[in-house]
């Protein structure tokens, strides 16, 4: 079938740590919880990168807590796709560098030399996790308001040349991409031409901000599977205190027989398969990762 490895989008999320079901109570400290949730699953998608650029001793602590073959995806920068970010997240030289009296910037906002700064801090982390062996994908999650536009392509290469060298993953969230077969075959040729991983999500259908699950394979090295819950009741809720409570949707095993048959029909056609849960609240991610593990794992 290909070697799939199955694990969660966090690790670190305060729902998950407060409901007090996944750690154990003697695991209190961020090192001991890595180093058990590293016990437990071979692969973590790192999200605090998307609100700030880790720093390299952080990166270096995550390579020291998990066992060798453990894998990180890395969710890229929030400006980098396109979304409001807060000039405090990018660091107190940058922020007094920009001049601005505005509290949040998008990416057409940012001057070429802020970026390309921004762009070389990341890759210094990207280098720390691959030169332990223990990177996977950068995930690069693009704003709702990123539609398929001939401008797109042009900031997709941007970015493609921003991380050379590197697995990139790409999950789109406007319906353009995927909204009619010639979207769709334009789209996924785009991204064979360019190395990119398409990145098959569940999520709920019918909402102007989500796309279709697309089981298309778009480099041969790697697939990567994105399970978001299926909960249409709170994925655009206003005043949600937590992206977990956005999330809130626990699987059932029927859903996640089904899910298994597709994977099991499309994990052949890469050489490896990332599948993560993005169902954040409490413990859901961990216990449907598991319940999902032993299925795919059943003769």
């Amino acid at each position: 079938m290909g070697n799939v490895l199955v694990g969660t989008s966090s690790w670190t999320d305060k729902t998950l740590i407060d409901c007090g079901r996944f750690y154990p109570a003697s695991v209190s400290t961020p090192e001991e919880r890595l180093r058990f949730y590293a016990s437990q699953f071979p692969i973590v998608e790192i999200d605090a990168s998307y609100y700030g650029i880790p720093s390299i001793e952080n990166a270096q602590r995550w390579v020291e807590r998990t066992p060798p073959g453990f894998v990180f995806n890395i969710k890229a920068y929030r400006l980098f796709t396109r979304h409001q970010t807060p000039i405090a997240s990018m660091g107190r030289e940058i922020g007094q560098a920009l001049q601005t009296t505005k509290k949040t910037v998008y990416e057409k906002d940012v001057p070429a030399e802020v970026a390309m700064e921004l762009w070389r801090q990341f890759r210094a982390v990207l280098e720390v996790l691959r030169a332990s062996g223990k990177l996977g994908a950068v995930h690069m999650q693009f704003a709702p308001w990123v539609a398929l536009h001939p401008e797109t392509f042009d900031y997709l290469l941007h970015c493609r040349a921003m991380l050379a060298g590197f697995t990139v993953a790409i999950e789109f969230r406007n319906k353009t991409w995927f909204d009619s077969d010639r979207h769709a075959t334009r789209t996924l040729r785009f991204e064979r031409e360019n190395g990119f991983v398409n990145v098959v999500v569940d999520e709920p259908q019918g909402i102007v901000n989500t796309i279709p699950a697309v089981w298309e394979v778009t480099n041969p090295a790697l697939a990567i599977v994105r399970l978001h819950g299926r909960n249409h009741g709170t994925w655009n809720r206003k005043g949600l205190q937590s992206s977990a409570q956005r999330f809130d949707y626990d699987y059932s095993e029927d859903e996640l027989g089904t899910l298994a048959q597709d994977i099991q029909h499309f994990a052949p056609k890469a050489e490896t398969t990332h599948v993560l849960f993005n169902n954040n609240y409490q413990d859901q991610g961990q216990r449907n990762a598991r319940a999902l593990s032993r299925i795919l794992d059943a003769p």
